[in-house]
């Protein structure tokens, strides 16, 4: 059964359909009379284009799922170069994901073999806290959360909480994740080891609904140490310290829309030049996901859903 959002695009879909097939054989049959007139040709094509490619932004590209290898290279980092997997943006609940689309982005993720996992928040759809939300929808929701125990990295998997996720229930959304055996880290840090070195992992609070703290996250962190900074808004990277090597993000799905010549119309951030992929300012790195998921509205075209596999290394591994 599809979600209740898509019915207005099925059903717009069919009438729509149902109209150009009407248009076509009219024009057909009166063919003789109106060659002549080509703007009418040419409005039935335009038509059809813009048709086609509704259909194509929410039935088809939303479903999509690429993989994004991307290699980074930074002077800041001094270990063995390392792969992390970064899950964004999911929506639970939404439009295209279902408890069962996560499972499949696991099995996808774990076919990949990162060394680490980074989910970048926004586990839960919508903008209703938990209590006003149906049975099913909170099982939904917190099944498809708990479905990333399934994840396997040799460092584990590590996460943020979203701006969703907050109105959702932060209490709620980081209980899940901790019971799927995930770090959920709000202004703090854990500690991994990987080849004989430490490396930091800090996750920044939500800047929509808290402040995020560097000083808070990295409190008590060995100096010294690798550091990997994970927030779920890429806007914070502007007073990212100068011991973090790379910033990892999402939220802003990549404006879900790209039009060629145009650009991304609507990119939800106070800085729009974070808008997606790697960004390099001042010798500090940042990558942006697209995520899984939609918001508003359940629509993607240009920039579909992606599982980036990030490989890090310092600049003496590369040489």
């Amino acid at each position: 059964m599809p979600h209740p959002h898509l019915w207005p695009a099925l059903i717009g879909a069919v009438l729509g359909f149902a109209l150009l097939a009407w248009a076509a054989i009219w024009l057909v049959r009166r063919w003789p009379r109106l060659k002549h007139r080509w703007w009418l040709v040419a409005a039935l094509a335009l038509l059809e284009a813009i048709y086609w490619l509704n259909i194509y932004a929410w039935l088809v590209e939303p479903n999509m799922l690429v993989v994004r290898r991307v290699e980074i290279v930074s002077e800041r980092w001094q270990g063995a170069p390392i792969t992390i997997a970064v899950i964004g943006d999911t929506h639970v609940g939404g439009p295209h994901v279902d408890g069962a689309r996560v499972e499949r982005i696991v099995r996808r993720v774990n076919a990949l073999r990162p060394d680490l996992v980074a989910l970048v928040g926004d586990y839960a759809n919508g903008h209703a806290p938990a209590r006003q939300r149906s049975g099913a929808e909170q099982q939904e929701i917190l099944g498809g959360i708990a479905s990333f125990a399934m994840l396997r990295a040799p460092l584990g998997a590590v996460a943020v909480i979203g701006n969703h996720d907050v109105w959702y229930g932060r209490a709620e959304i980081t209980e899940a994740l901790q019971s799927a055996g995930i770090a959920a880290l709000w202004n703090w840090h854990v500690v991994i080891s990987h080849a004989g070195r430490d490396i930091i992992v800090a996750g920044l609070a939500d800047d929509r609904t808290d402040q995020p703290d560097f000083a808070a996250a990295l409190d008590g962190a060995p100096e010294g140490a690798d550091t990997i900074v994970i927030s779920h808004s890429p806007d914070p990277f502007v007073d990212m310290p100068r011991r973090a090597a790379l910033m990892l993000a999402g939220h802003g799905h990549c404006g879900q829309v790209s039009i060629p010549f145009v650009g991304r119309p609507i990119v939800p951030l106070h800085n729009p030049r974070f808008a997606c992929g790697l960004i390099a300012e001042h010798g500090a790195q940042l990558y942006v996901s697209a995520g899984i998921g939609t918001s508003i509205l359940p629509v993607r075209f240009l920039n579909p859903p992606e599982i980036v596999l990030i490989t890090l290394r310092g600049a003496r591994a590369r040489a």
